[in-house]
């Protein structure tokens, strides 16, 4: 289904009948990505599963977007199609852009879950340099070379230092963006009910991110999937599945 949001032409996923439940999915991913989730809890809920601009079947944004307007960016699309959620639900990215628009008010929830989410960023202020490097000299290096070498060299240098970057390089800006905006602080603001799941094998958001996420959030439980890693509900999905309807309930 599609609909026109902020002049960006929208795709998303609506299934289910009952409470609304929505997902952000994560840098890179869409709401192809978690069909599997979407389907589960639709068995008891109304889920909504938007692709979030530049990813899946949406538009890009015309400008560099950070935290801030795709959370405004979800909540124009709640507003379009006169929806309101009981829950949200954030992977990753979308964790942090769900963090950022309750704390500032702009989206709104009875309960919010976040799985392996990012949004810890200065304890990474080296590594953000590194991928600025490795982006601006990777284009320097490989840019006599035919288009096909480019790009397995540049997806060799962005692997190096552990960057989402290549995996949608059309919004190189967004991501430098996103990268440098902490949330440690927003979850002072956030006083929404909260589940954290986080896989022990995560090495993109540890565990020890959820450590931090929950210090901050005033009414939340963290959940440590053994045997299950960035795409913990992929890894897991019948643990996180009961976790969710039970945290819901």
């Amino acid at each position: 289904m599609q609909i026109v949001v902020k002049n960006l032409l929208t795709s998303y996923q609506l299934s289910g009948v009952g409470k609304l439940v929505v997902f952000l999915h994560g840098w890179g991913d869409s709401s192809q990505g978690s069909l599997a989730l979407q389907t589960a809890l639709a068995k008891h809920y109304q889920v909504l599963a938007l692709d979030l601009p530049g990813f899946g079947g949406t538009k890009a944004p015309a400008t560099a977007w950070g935290l801030t307007e795709y959370a405004d960016f979800v909540a124009a699309a709640l507003d379009k199609l006169a929806l309101k959620p009981y829950a949200v639900i954030g992977h990753s990215n979308g964790g942090a852009i769900a963090i950022r628009g309750i704390a500032k008010g702009t989206l709104h929830a009875s309960k919010l879950i976040l799985l392996a989410s990012a949004g810890i960023r200065n304890q990474y202020s080296t590594r953000n340099k590194a991928l600025k490097l490795a982006a601006r000299t990777g284009k320097i290096i490989v840019s006599p070379l035919p288009a096909r070498i480019q790009k397995r060299l540049k997806a060799s240098a962005y692997k190096s230092v552990g960057s989402d970057l290549f995996i949608a390089e059309h919004m190189q800006e967004s991501f430098k963006r996103i990268i440098a905006d902490d949330v440690q602080t927003d979850t002072a603001h956030v006083r929404t009910p909260t589940m954290l799941i986080y896989g022990l094998d995560d090495t993109a958001t540890p565990v020890y991110y959820g450590e931090l996420l929950q210090s901050g959030l005033a009414h939340s439980e963290l959940h440590v999937v053994p045997q299950a890693g960035h795409f913990v509900h992929l890894d897991k999905p019948v643990i996180v599945v009961e976790l969710i309807e039970s945290f819901l309930a």
